[in-house]
């Protein structure tokens, strides 16, 4: 399973983007328990994917914000991709293991593989499949281990993916509560 930081630094690295601010805050409001991490792109490229129903969607560049959310009691990390108009344009969200802490307090989380890709045009997408099946066979992962994926796999669509309104409203509360605490730190 690969290790991947919450600030996302191999990852703007590898794109030529750069998240030049990184905040990471616990969060306890109505609707959500756990961690959130928000990183804001200042320049770069947009980057975009092309899904069946939204069509052409922005995922990073120059003026976008990611919130990460890791919930308390599940193996997930949501990210809401915002665009600079702070609508949302995509959200992905990895299938962990766990989360750990390096040196320098970043949280990193341990990538299961699978992911569930959806957007608020209705497209819902679950992504490396063949990742997870192939860390299982290879004796990577235990049953247990896989079976946990596949199960997380289903809760987020049902608790995301089939009401996207609400998914809505809940990470724009997130998102305004994170902006509101980083103006507060300024």
């Amino acid at each position: 399973m690969k290790r991947k930081r919450l600030d996302r630094d191999a990852w703007w690295i590898h794109n030529k983007m750069k998240f030049p601010r990184y905040y990471q805050l616990r969060v306890d409001i109505e609707g959500f328990n756990g961690l959130a991490c928000f990183l804001q792109s200042i320049d770069g490229p947009t980057h975009y994917w092309n899904l069946p129903i939204a069509g052409k969607v922005a995922i990073i560049g120059e003026g976008m914000s990611w919130l990460q959310l890791i919930p308390d009691g599940k193996k997930r990390v949501m990210t809401a991709k915002y665009l600079p108009d702070d609508s949302i344009s995509i959200w992905y969200v990895d299938i962990i293991e766990n989360i750990e802490y390096d040196e320098d307090g970043v949280a990193v989380f341990i990538d299961k593989y699978l992911d569930v890709v959806f957007t608020p045009q209705g497209d819902v997408i679950i992504d490396d499949r063949d990742e997870l099946d192939e860390a299982f066979h290879s004796g990577e992962l235990s049953k247990e281990q896989y079976d946990s994926a596949l199960m997380e796999c289903d809760l987020i669509i049902e608790e995301s993916c089939l009401d996207i309104a609400q998914t809505t409203v809940l990470c724009n509360k997130i998102f305004s509560y994170v902006n509101d605490k980083i103006k507060g730190r300024s």
